[in-house]
């Protein structure tokens, strides 16, 4: 349920959202700067209120920080969705076959997804799925995504070996990671 509070003379707006399995409070801001709150079930909303007034400092810095190292937010639509996948696919394709000649593994299947908090994703099927937002990046961050991506199909973890995979065609994968962290869904 959203709602807004006021914290040190500004309106903030917050999701809260009741859980059955919560047995804390948990609050987070996003990347974005958006506040939410998980609280157990039957957890009174005054005092979810009262512990977000007592958290206002920190939320305040974490909305500040957030909005000072964002940049290009993308807000997919499906409408935004259906008219960039065809191209999104088109690039990932590119991509990945430019790529691909490098590592030579074995991709059973290759989607373009509305993801709504990955730019990609590899699963144990050897399936590679991307988010059709990628068309809003830099092509230097689209490679990292792309050999990321790729790397995981031999190493499914974020172990020396899999970072090594990726420093392969990406030697300077870990400035690109922090790149990519500033540009948000």
């Amino acid at each position: 349920m959203r709602r807004e509070i006021n914290l040190n003379g500004k309106i903030i707006g917050y999701n809260i959202k009741k859980n059955s399995r919560a047995k804390n409070l948990s609050l987070t801001v996003s990347r974005n700067g958006q506040v939410g709150l998980t609280v157990p079930k039957y957890f009174p909303i005054f005092l979810a209120e009262k512990f977000i007034k007592e958290k206002a400092e920190w939320i305040l810095e974490k909305i500040e920080y957030s909005l000072k190292n964002t940049i290009n937010p993308i807000v997919g639509h499906k409408k935004d969705y259906l008219e960039k996948k065809e191209s999104a696919l088109a690039l990932v394709e590119q991509k990945i076959n430019y790529f691909n000649c490098f590592y030579n593994f074995d991709i059973k299947s290759l989607q373009i997804k509305n993801q709504k908090t990955r730019w990609g994703s590899c699963s144990t099927s050897r399936n590679l799925n991307f988010s059709y937002k990628l068309v809003y990046l830099p092509e230097s961050l689209v490679d990292y995504v792309i050999v990321h991506e790729l790397c995981h199909l031999k190493q499914m973890n974020h172990s020396v070996r899999f970072w090594d995979l990726v420093s392969e065609t990406i030697p300077d994968w870990k400035i690109r990671r922090k790149a990519l962290k500033k540009h948000i869904f």
